[in-house]
């Protein structure tokens, strides 16, 4: 039986209240990445692709790994819809112990096996250079960015998103001033170009994580969940429980992200002009794609507390207004894509060849903006119930046994060339957001039962 449910109205103001912060969160944190890409093209076309290179292997792989934690989030958010407060503190130390694990793992990976990896690229010598160097600065903050996500899950499952918002906001300025002092060399600091923009991250990564840890330590609003005393040994049922959300969720992640690095890469037979207006509009429209990420993020949160405190309607409602934010949003962002792509372009890079093969990248990505509103919030609402392995199952079908199949064929084998690559998502986008929405009703479904 469900209990008493909030009108819909104070439903919009509370999912307001929580998507606003992931938003602003989401997109600060991801200018980290924008400015690296936007600061190395005004350093060096070289530089540019080389940073490029770099981050196709480092977001797949991070990304991926690092999603296993955000199964932390359904778990909160349902142990405090459930108001089992006393099992949090545990749940977020096992995952502490988890994030070390998974630091290792990644290192591990970065170094002996991509960094050798793009040695035997095709590519031109300084690019392999600064990709190397630019990953080997971003791995410096490997071990606080693993932690600092499972305290943000934390914090996020609590509602609590605007301390997310509060400690990006601190520490994103930061990492633009670092990204020009060692990108360009200015003030006397060594001038690494490409690389600089790696150790920048890496060193703002350390300082996210001491802020939030200062937060979770101090704040009277987190103080009740005591997380850093009576620390507990490994448990490795904890662990189970964790990495069965974690899991699928962190390869679900992997499967979206890896699909565009993959693209990246395969577009390395093309010119270092190619590569570079790819990644331009692959990282503008990125960066749209918070909106409906944020989205997707606050779905889950308030889709998890609601089952959580056995509130179904409250569930499906949180569902529908996710969606429906989304969706609003894709036609704004068809708007800007299509009216502005020049002018975004030309934010980039002064080089008009570039700037011309951009413009045209993003006709393409504007297509695809309306499927990215209906699968991201579907896919969150589907976390909150703790479904994961169909989001994973759906990504590798859409993803690369149609997407890129067909992506590759288009380029290789039409006009399009390396437009076709972008085609390609495109369909594989559409079918997975029909898939997950027929899945969506299915557990949606099953819940109504018990009603």
């Amino acid at each position: 039986m469900t209990t008493a449910t909030k009108p819909l109205q104070q439903k919009t103001s509370i999912f307001i209240k929580i998507m606003i912060p992931i938003v602003i969160t989401q997109v600060a944190l991801y200018l980290m990445s924008f400015f690296d890409i936007l600061m190395t093209g005004r350093y060096d076309t070289f530089h540019l692709a080389g940073v490029t290179i770099g981050s196709s292997f480092w977001i797949p792989v991070y990304t991926g790994l690092s999603g296993i934690l955000m199964g932390l989030t359904p778990i909160i958010a349902q142990q405090i819809g459930a108001k089992n407060k006393n099992d949090v503190r545990p749940t977020v130390q096992q995952a502490l112990y988890v994030s070390l694990a998974l630091s290792a793992i990644i290192f591990v990976l970065i170094h002996f096996v991509v960094l050798p990896a793009i040695t035997r690229m095709p590519l031109d010598a300084p690019v392999i250079e600064v990709a190397s160097a630019y990953l080997t600065g971003m791995s410096i903050g490997l071990v606080p960015l693993m932690a600092y996500t499972v305290l943000r899950s934390f914090f996020d499952a609590l509602g609590a998103t605007r301390v997310s918002m509060f400690i990006i906001l601190l520490s994103a300025p930061i990492n633009i001033a670092l990204n020009y002092l060692l990108i360009f060399g200015n003030f006397g600091f060594p001038e690494l170009g490409g690389a600089g923009a790696g150790y920048a991250s890496g060193f703002t990564y350390w300082l996210v994580f001491f802020i939030a840890v200062l937060i979770a330590w101090s704040s009277r609003h987190f103080k009740e969940y005591t997380l850093f005393s009576g620390w507990q040994r490994i448990s490795f049922r904890k662990w189970k429980e964790i990495l069965l959300i974690g899991v699928p969720i962190g390869l679900s992640i992997f499967v979206e992200t890896s699909i565009f690095s993959v693209v990246t890469l395969l577009m390395s037979s093309y010119t270092a002009q190619v590569i570079s207006a790819h990644q331009i509009a692959l990282n503008f429209t990125s960066l749209l794609y918070m909106v409906p990420l944020s989205v997707s993020m606050g779905t889950t949160i308030l889709v998890g507390q609601s089952i959580g405190a056995n509130k179904t309607k409250d569930a499906r409602e949180y569902t529908y207004l996710g969606i429906a934010f989304a969706v609003i949003f894709s036609f704004l962002s068809i708007f800007i894509l299509l009216t502005f792509r020049e002018s975004i372009a030309s934010m980039y890079t002064t080089d008009t060849a570039i700037i011309t093969l951009a413009v045209h990248f993003f006709i393409y990505a504007a297509l695809f903006q309306l499927s990215d509103a209906v699968q991201a919030p579907i896919q969150g609402a589907l976390r909150g119930y703790k479904d994961v392995t169909m989001t994973f199952l759906v990504g590798v079908v859409s993803f690369w046994l149609i997407g890129l199949p067909t992506g590759f064929v288009l380029a290789r084998y039409t006009e399009l060339g390396a437009y076709g690559y972008w085609v390609g998502l495109i369909v594989g986008l559409s079918v997975g957001a029909v898939i997950l929405s027929f899945r969506l009703r299915y557990i949606q479904n099953k819940y109504r039962e018990v009603e």
